[in-house]
């Protein structure tokens, strides 16, 4: 697996076909609300197992947090560490930005993944595109 900084349209489509499969097909977010007005200021992020992009994620600073999102993976390659893999080279790059800390919004079904890679629920539910979320932060070494 290798997790690449996404340099080019083919890694970034690479990215969204990634996110389109988990989001919109399995999760059915609506394609317009899981492409948003944020892509263009994000970096991003690609999951390759061997030539197949298998998982993505995406970077942005706000408020002086790093802001983590749009992680995913698809389904074949789940349970392997392929969302570790993604996360640490997201928290990588931040701290190489100077960022403190880094927020997400966590599917609640994914807060244990979360909390195993030293992040913490800092907020009560709330919906996203439907789905039940926590906000969560780490504090960055």
């Amino acid at each position: 697996m290798n997790v690449k900084i996404v340099e080019n349209e083919k890694e970034l489509q690479d990215a969204y076909e990634v996110r389109k499969e988990v989001f919109v097909d399995e999760q059915n977010v609506p394609l317009e609300e899981e492409i948003d007005q944020y892509e263009d200021e994000a970096t991003h992020f690609v999951l390759y197992k061997g030539d197949e992009p298998s998982g993505a994620g995406r970077f942005r600073i706000v408020d002086g947090y790093g802001k983590v999102e749009r992680i995913c993976v698809k389904e074949n390659a789940r349970k392997t560490g392929a969302g570790k893999e993604i996360m640490h080279a997201i928290e990588a790059f931040a701290m190489k930005k100077g960022v403190p800390a880094l927020k997400l919004h966590a599917q609640t079904h994914a807060i244990p993944f979360y909390e195993r890679i030293g992040y913490e629920v800092v907020s009560e539910e709330f919906l996203d595109a439907g789905i039940p979320h926590r906000t969560m932060k780490k504090i960055l070494k």
